[in-house]
């Protein structure tokens, strides 16, 4: 018997600029619909069903939907900053949304997609009725991200000076299938647009998870405690990148959700 379920065909949904975002449904189609949203450069289902998020919401009886982020897995990419902005990233998840005939939705989002999903839950206010946003701090986390360097690099194959940008490149490429163009593309395009602020919090009831290995966690914690109805879990003994694959991430979150 697998370990995890088998992994279904992706399912497309025209975004309103005719970018195409892939979808992937799992659980109980009768289900209370959780939407997941995965990080930069990673995609729905390294980062939930890989994981085994999948696995334990559809255990849960709920409606699972998985979305590749434009420009990350079987979704559009296109290589154009403009192509690359909040209010577009949010409009992609309303899309899904309307597509699928969800009038509401609890949400689990990390990373870039806890960003998307902090946003979502002010602009959707009606649609996103519970949240957990996991490895998100407030303000842009990727403003050291040298773009030129980056670009530099894909043309000469020769590694950026830069060690966060470094770090970034070789973390995007060596994921199989990633388009190092439109995840440059993407940084260069959500820079200086709406970020976490803790002067405008959404008022949802928010999960905030952060690991204990994580460099954002005072900085998430801080988001938590701006937020009406939010709270904090620390991830015990993990780092940005490896939070996703944590028991206890689920486990928390399950717990959250299973309230709403």
């Amino acid at each position: 018997m697998p370990v995890l379920p088998e992994s279904p065909d992706p399912r497309f949904v025209l975004a309103k600029d005719n970018i195409r975002i892939a979808t992937y449904e799992f659980g109980d189609p009768a289900g209370q619909p959780v939407v997941l949203v995965h990080g930069f450069a990673s995609g729905a289902l390294l980062n939930w069903h890989l994981a085994g998020w999948t696995r334990v919401l559809s255990r849960a009886g709920y409606r699972v939907l998985a979305i590749d982020q434009r420009g990350h897995g079987a979704s559009g990419k296109p290589h154009t900053p403009d192509a690359y902005t909040m209010p577009l990233l949010v409009d992609d998840l309303l899309d899904v949304l309307d597509t699928f005939l969800i009038d509401e939705a609890l949400f689990v989002g990390y990373s870039l997609g806890a960003r998307v999903g902090w946003q979502a839950c002010l602009d959707l206010p009606g649609r996103i009725t519970r949240a957990v946003l996991g490895g998100i701090p407030d303000g842009d986390p990727l403003t050291r991200f040298r773009v030129d360097e980056a670009w530099a690099s894909i043309e000469t194959g020769v590694p950026p000076t830069d060690k966060l940008t470094a770090a970034y490149v070789t973390m995007a490429g060596g994921i199989p299938g990633n388009d190092l163009p439109a995840l440059i593309s993407l940084v260069e395009g959500m820079r200086g647009g709406a970020q976490p602020d803790p002067e405008n919090p959404p008022r949802q009831p928010v999960l905030f998870a952060t690991g204990t290995e994580d460099s954002i966690l005072e900085k998430s914690r801080t988001l938590a405690e701006s937020a009406p109805n939010g709270t904090f879990f620390e991830i015990p003994g993990r780092n940005h990148f490896n939070a996703p694959t944590s028991k206890d991430f689920r486990q928390a979150a399950l717990a959250f959700l299973r309230e709403g």
